[in-house]
C-alpha cells in the first residue's frame, strides 16, 4: 500500500513538472506575467512669486520622498515654475525649507530640475506626457516610459473649478490632462497611472478622466480651498500646504519594502487634519486601492523578466597559464 502511494506521488510530480495540468504551453509564462516593471515620476510646481514658497516646499518635499524610495533622477521629470533658492528674498540662499525647523534643505545638493522658470508651459507638460517633444530635447527632459510603467503625477499650485493655473498666465484645464491621459495609453506609455493634484478644487482635475488604469486624488472638493499649513516667520511666508505636509508625514514611515497601501494613505489624510475634503477616483483603476502598495506609485520596482529564447555564448579562452608563466 505504502509503495503504491509512493508510485502514485511520483507520477503525479512528474506530470506537473512536464506540464499535464496545465493549459499553458510554457512553463515561463506562469512565471512571468506582462504588467510593472518601472517607475516615473512627473512632479509638477506650477507656481511664481516668493509668496507661493509653499508650492516649490510642496514639490521638492515629493521629489525628496520619491527618491529615498528608490526612484533615479532618471525616472523623475521635475518641473518648477520659480527657483526659491536663488528668490532675493531669501535670507539663506540655496535653502528651501518645508518646516519652521528648518532642519531639511529639500534643495540640498542634488536637486535635477528638469523645466524651470518660463519653461514651464502648460504646452511643455502636456509634451512631455504624451512624447511629443522636438527631437532636440535632451533625454533628461523626456518621459521615456513605456507599456509596463507605474507613472506617479504630481501637481501643485493655484487652481479652480476644472482648471489649474500656470505662473498666472495659462491654464491647464480637467479636459485637456483627461485627453493627455488617453494619449499616453494609446501610445502605451504607461501601465498605471496615479494622479495627486494639491490645489484649490483640486479633486475637479479628475472630473473628466476616462481613460483605462487610472488613479486620481484631489486634495479638495469643489468649491474648497486647500489650506497651507504654517508659516516660518523667518522668511515671511508660509512653507508647505497641509495636504502635501500630510501625505509626507505618512510617506516618511514607508520604506521600500513596506506593506503599506494607497488605501492607508487615502485614510491617513483625512477631513480633520487636512481642513479640506480630500477624494480619491478609483472607478477607472482595475486594482482594489487596499491592495496597492504605496511603492507601486512612489517607490521602483527592478523586476526581472524571463525569457525562453536561447542563444549560443562562445567560451572564453582560458588565460590562466598565461599568467602562470608571467
Amino acid at each position: 500500500m505504502a509503495a503504491d502511494a509512493k508510485v502514485f506521488f511520483y507520477l503525479f510530480f512528474l506530470a506537473l513538472s512536464c506540464g499535464v495540468f496545465s493549459q499553458e504551453r510554457d512553463p515561463l509564462e506562469r512565471v512571468f506575467k506582462k504588467g510593472h516593471t518601472n517607475n516615473w515620476a512627473v512632479l509638477v510646481c506650477t507656481s511664481r512669486f516668493w509668496f507661493n514658497y509653499r508650492h516649490v516646499a510642496n514639490v521638492l518635499s515629493v521629489y525628496r520622498s520619491v527618491k529615498r524610495l528608490g526612484i533615479p533622477d532618471s525616472h523623475i521629470i521635475l518641473m518648477t515654475a520659480d527657483d526659491m533658492a536663488c528668490n532675493a528674498r531669501n535670507p539663506q540662499p540655496g535653502t528651501v525649507y518645508n518646516n519652521v525647523n528648518q532642519h531639511i534643505n529639500l534643495y540640498g545638493d542634488d536637486v535635477e530640475v528638469d523645466y524651470r522658470g518660463y519653461d514651464v508651459t502648460v504646452e511643455n507638460f502636456i509634451r512631455v506626457l504624451t512624447g511629443r517633444l522636438p527631437d532636440s530635447a535632451p533625454r533628461s527632459k523626456r518621459l521615456l516610459s513605456d507599456e509596463r510603467s507605474n507613472i506617479l503625477v504630481y501637481m501643485t499650485g493655484h487652481g479652480g473649478d476644472g482648471f489649474l493655473k500656470f505662473q498666472d498666465a495659462e491654464e491647464v484645464t480637467s479636459v485637456e490632462l483627461a485627453d493627455a491621459f488617453e494619449q499616453m495609453w494609446q501610445k502605451q506609455r504607461y501601465h498605471e497611472l496615479f494622479l495627486m493634484v494639491d490645489t484649490c478644487q483640486a479633486y475637479s482635475m479628475a472630473s473628466r478622466l476616462y481613460s483605462p488604469n487610472l488613479l486620481a486624488v484631489g486634495s479638495s472638493l469643489v468649491g474648497e480651498d486647500s489650506l497651507s499649513h504654517h508659516d516660518d516667520p523667518s522668511i515671511g511666508v508660509h512653507v508647505i500646504d497641509r495636504y502635501t505636509y500630510y501625505v509626507l508625514q505618512f510617506l516618511e514611515k514607508v520604506r521600500p519594502d513596506s506593506e503599506a497601501t494607497i488605501g492607508d494613505l487615502f485614510r491617513y489624510t483625512k477631513p480633520s487634519l487636512v481642513i479640506s475634503t480630500p477624494r480619491a477616483r478609483t472607478d477607472l483603476f482595475t486594482r482594489n486601492v487596499d491592495k496597492t502598495l504605496v511603492t507601486d506609485f512612489f517607490g521602483s520596482v527592478h523586476n526581472v523578466e524571463l525569457t525562453n529564447i536561447s542563444s549560443n555564448v562562445e567560451p572564453a579562452h582560458d588565460q590562466t597559464d598565461r599568467y602562470e608563466r608571467n
